[in-house]
C-alpha cells in the first residue's frame, strides 16, 4: 500500500517524484557501466496538455517511457498514469541534468607541460553539457602532456591531453637491429619525440650516422641492417 498522502501533496509533486525515482534508477545503471563517480541527477519536467484540476493519486504512479532515448543525458518523454478508478494519464517531457565528479585543473597548465596529480582536482560537472568528453579519474590524466594551455578550473577533455611520448627528443635510446635472425643493439640519440609505432630520426652515437627508426617501446627503437 502506498503511504498516506499529505494534505499538501499535489499530483504535480507526485509526478516529479516519480520521474526523479525513475531517473535515479537509470543513472545507477549508467554510472556502473561508465564508471562515473559521485553521480547525481536532477530534471526539468514539463507536463503536456491541460492538467488543471488534476487530483493527487492515492496509488503509486505508473511511469512508461514513450520511445527510447539513446542516453540518460537525452530528452525523455513519459506517459504517467494514476491507476485508481477514475484516475488519470498525463504526458511529461523531461530534460535530465546529470552531475558527476570530473577532472579539472587546479591552476594554469602550460602547453607541453607534464600533468601531475597535484595539478588536478575533482569537481562536479553537468555532463549533459560536457559534449567534448571528460575524465572521471585523476589517474587517467596524471602523467600525460597538456596538448594546449589549460586554464585554472577548466574541465579537462581528451582534446586537451596528449600521451607522454615513449621517446623524447635528446633522450638516449637503445637502437635494436635484426636481420636473418641476427640481432644487435647500440646507443643512439632521439632527434624528435615519438609515440610507439612512429618513425623518428635517431643519431647512432658510435657512428654519428642519422637513421630512421621505429619506436617499439619507451627508450627503445628498431632499425634494420
Amino acid at each position: 500500500m502506498p503511504p498516506a498522502l499529505s494534505a499538501a501533496t499535489t499530483a504535480e509533486q507526485q509526478i516529479h517524484k516519480a520521474v526523479q525515482q525513475h531517473l535515479q534508477q537509470e543513472l545507477r545503471r549508467e554510472a556502473d557501466r561508465q564508471g562515473w563517480r559521485g553521480a547525481s541527477v536532477s530534471h526539468d519536467t514539463t507536463l503536456l496538455g491541460n492538467t488543471d484540476g488534476l487530483q493527487a493519486c492515492s496509488a503509486q504512479l505508473q511511469l512508461t517511457p514513450v520511445g527510447r532515448a539513446e542516453s540518460i543525458l537525452d530528452r525523455q518523454r513519459y506517459e504517467i498514469r494514476c491507476p485508481t478508478s477514475g484516475g488519470w494519464t498525463v504526458t511529461a517531457v523531461t530534460q535530465p541534468a546529470v552531475f558527476v565528479s570530473a577532472v579539472h585543473a587546479r591552476g594554469i597548465i602550460e602547453r607541453g607541460q607534464v600533468i601531475n596529480r597535484d595539478d588536478l582536482k575533482l569537481e562536479p560537472v553537468n555532463i549533459s553539457r560536457a559534449r567534448r568528453g571528460f575524465y572521471s579519474r585523476v589517474e587517467d590524466v596524471a602523467g600525460s602532456l597538456a596538448a594546449r594551455r589549460i586554464r585554472t578550473n577548466q574541465l579537462l577533455t581528451p582534446a586537451l591531453v596528449a600521451s607522454l611520448p615513449a621517446v623524447r627528443r635528446g633522450e638516449t635510446v637503445k637502437i635494436v637491429a635484426s636481420r636473418d635472425g641476427i640481432e644487435a643493439s647500440t646507443a643512439g640519440e632521439a632527434l624528435s619525440d615519438g609515440q610507439v609505432g612512429e618513425l623518428i630520426r635517431v643519431r647512432n652515437i658510435s657512428s654519428d650516422k642519422v637513421i630512421d627508426a621505429k619506436v617499439i617501446e619507451p627508450g627503445v627503437v628498431s632499425s634494420t641492417f
